[in-house]
């Protein structure tokens, strides 16, 4: 991308501020750059950040930060504050945003208060689920998606959720094209386009005609209803779609159906889906250990 671009690397290691060397480490894979720089190196590069470096996930509090080309101590300044300490322990999920901190930070981040606060729901749901051990979730500097944490609530948010959840291996869900493909091929004609599919994932869009949402639901595998504003539909494919991604990954003794109240699986469904979690269990009784 650098030579078609006709630049060399030093232009490259000046823009960005490092050495020459620092960036033929990072073309022959030796060395990945900060996540912070990503920005800075895709304008350098001259294309669009989410193309050179694809996000499939919704960002989370330190993904705002670093999409717009931040370290963590800048943030001292942002919020006035003599250190980034409040910032840090809201993007390890140890403690809440504070109030206080938001507008500056949205502005800072060029997104809403609305998405900032999303986005630091999302590091606190990581958090918990590093401690029940789910591992480190991916950045944009990784192209694997991360899993999705927490029944979904926005159109972004569940179109994320079965991507993350029905591709976990090293192929990773398809691209923005592929999907675009897909709807206007069920569609019979074009009705999205890949731009229209990327501000649909990342919520850039937050709604779109019923055509696309059919589209999406036949090529994603999910019922239509998945994409409807009912949340007990969403919980019931949120707890499919996590007993499908444990199955995939050898956890799924994680995956228990516990019932969700007067909301929840029917009991026929409830029952099906501990049957099947006790037949895998058997094929693979040491999954868990």
């Amino acid at each position: 991308m650098r030579r078609a671009a006709e630049i060399t690397q030093t232009e490259v290691a000046d823009a960005l501020g490092v050495g020459d060397s620092t960036v033929a480490g990072w073309e022959t894979g030796l060395a990945t750059p900060d996540p912070e720089k990503l920005p800075a190196l895709a304008r350098v590069l001259k294309r669009d950040l989410n193309d050179l470096f694809p996000r499939y996930g919704l960002p989370n509090l330190a993904d705002l930060r670093c999409d717009a080309g931040l370290y963590q101590y800048e943030m001292a300044a942002v919020i006035e504050m003599k250190s980034a300490g409040p910032v840090a322990g809201a993007e390890r999920g140890d403690r809440p945003l504070r109030d206080k901190y938001i507008p500056a930070l949205a502005t800072t981040y060029d997104v809403t208060e609305e998405e900032l606060r999303r986005a630091a729901d999302r590091s606190i749901a990581e958090a918990e689920e590093r401690k029940k051990g789910g591992g480190e979730p991916e950045t944009r500097a990784v192209a694997a998606a991360p899993v999705a944490t927490g029944s979904p609530g926005s159109l972004a948010e569940k179109i994320t959720l079965v991507l993350t959840s029905s591709y976990p291996g090293p192929q990773g869900p398809p691209s923005d094209t592929e999907i675009a493909d897909a709807v206007n091929a069920h569609a019979g004609s074009q009705v999205i386009t890949e731009e229209g599919v990327h501000a649909l994932r990342t919520g850039t869009e937050e709604s779109t005609s019923p055509v696309v949402l059919d589209g999406l639901a036949a090529f994603l595998g999910v019922s239509p209803m998945y994409f409807q504003p009912d949340d007990a539909v969403a919980r019931q494919v949120y707890e499919g779609l996590r007993l499908l991604a444990a199955s995939k990954k050898g956890s799924v003794g994680r995956v228990k159906g516990r019932g969700m109240g007067a909301q929840g699986l029917p009991s026929d469904a409830m029952k099906f889906v501990n049957d099947l979690v006790a037949e895998l269990e058997e094929r693979e009784p040491d999954a868990d250990e």
